[in-house]
């Protein structure tokens, strides 16, 4: 009944019927968000001066700024990523948002990169299964997690430091933004490439990719 304040993480999963409920709450309450993934509609209303925003540009220390690249769909690329984050001790995520053709993509890069070992993780998967493969990763004895983008939260390895994102056009510029920060949170340097398969891109597809890598 003395509520002062809310504190609201990872602001981007919430709508506006659920922060106008926070609201409600209390009409005095202070209000705290946070995120990574700065929204358009949150970025609008600070830049019109209705809600203060302040910017943490510092980041800890000894970490370094992902290495960023929008490239064609191309085997040769991703053999060559994966091939050059194993030479380093690392571990690579490669994400296929089609749970029906995950395996399919899977094999592919097994016959692509015999010298890697490949395991899969995705939605349909039982809880148990998935939290068994995602420590299987984490304990080293796989090189390659084949993803849905259910690793797009929670998920902290520090070894894993290269991500390959296929169909990277499909993708929202709030998931982008999230998926990348899968990589580099350790001191070593990570890479992530996001691929894309249309000859021509739509406008919005190209400005978010453009976005991303600025």
């Amino acid at each position: 009944k003395d509520l002062g304040l809310v504190v609201i993480d990872e602001e981007q999963r919430f709508g506006v019927k659920q922060k106008e409920r926070f609201k409600e709450l209390r009409r005095e309450v202070h209000i705290l968000t946070m995120t990574a993934t700065p929204i358009p509609r949150t970025l609008n209303i600070s830049l019109h001066g209705l809600r203060d925003i302040t910017t943490i540009t510092t980041p800890p220390p000894g970490r370094l700024p992902v290495i960023t690249e929008v490239r064609r769909f191309s085997f040769g690329l991703i053999r060559d990523a994966i091939l050059r984050e194993l030479s380093r001790g690392g571990h690579v995520y490669f994400l296929h948002n089609r749970v029906e053709t995950i395996e399919e993509m899977l094999d592919r890069l097994k016959k692509l990169v015999p010298e890697a070992k490949f395991i899969s993780a995705h939605g349909k998967l039982s809880s148990n299964d998935l939290e068994e493969r995602i420590l299987a990763f984490k304990e080293k004895r796989y090189d390659v997690l084949v993803s849905s983008t259910i690793i797009e939260n929670g998920i902290d390895l520090a070894n894993a430091n290269t991500l390959i994102v296929n169909k990277a056009e499909k993708f929202g510029l709030a998931q982008l933004y999230q998926l990348r920060g899968r990589v580099g949170r350790s001191r070593t340097q990570a890479y992530a490439y996001f691929l894309y398969h249309a000859q021509r891109l739509p406008i919005d597809a190209k400005k978010r990719l453009r976005a991303i890598v600025e």
